[in-house]
């Protein structure tokens, strides 16, 4: 499987609609505190756009609504791993990626045989107060090492200053958000970052 090389991660159907037809390949959908039928509004409204610019969705976290709305992807992180039901996901024909921060949760997301591994933050992040320290270029390099053939996602602290580090040391796709949702212009960053990546499209 292959993953463009530009991954972009917002929190609404609203951010889709805006950025999607700018011509992202790839996005996923991370919403926090909504009930699940708002989620559902937004899985809805994200799927339309997406499939009619032919980019791929990735829903963050909810896996149930994943298989119950048919998502294709799921993105899980390593305690939504421990809950959720692989079968499952697998039976309905989910691809899964897997976030990973050290070698314990890489170990536990190898078992899973997911999609695609993400590691982070590759810099520092100020996305959300982590435990981790900044992994930097040459964890990246291992990651790679040890994933074999899996498609690896680098994400945190990105821009397009730093998009051919990341390439360099392994990742095959580059996660960003608040580099663009931050940004004074999200449309603008957008293309940049579109363009700046076509080398690894």
């Amino acid at each position: 499987m292959k993953l463009d090389p530009f991954y972009l991660i917002v929190d609404s159907a609203a951010w889709i609609e805006r950025l999607v037809p700018l011509g992202v390949k790839l996005v996923q959908l991370r919403i926090k505190d909504l009930s699940d039928e708002d989620i559902r509004g937004e899985i809805g409204a994200a799927k339309t756009t997406c499939a009619a610019h032919g980019c791929q969705l990735i829903l963050n976290d909810y896996w149930r609504l994943a298989i119950e709305e048919g998502c294709d992807f799921v993105h899980l992180g390593q305690e939504d791993l421990a809950d959720a039901d692989l079968g499952a996901i697998r039976a309905a024909g989910l691809k899964l990626g897997l976030s990973t921060h050290d070698e314990t949760e890489l170990e536990a997301a190898l078992v899973a045989e997911p999609d695609y591994v993400a590691l982070g933050p590759i810099y520092p992040t100020i996305l959300k107060k982590m435990k981790w320290a900044p992994q930097g270029l040459d964890r990246l390099s291992s990651w790679r090492e040890r994933v074999g053939t899996l498609p690896l996602v680098a994400i945190g602290g990105l821009n397009p200053e730093r998009i051919g580090g990341v390439f360099a040391h392994g990742a095959d796709s580059a996660a960003v958000v608040t580099d663009i949702t931050l940004n004074a212009d999200p449309e603008g960053r957008t293309r940049e970052w579109i363009r700046k990546t076509e080398a690894w499209r």
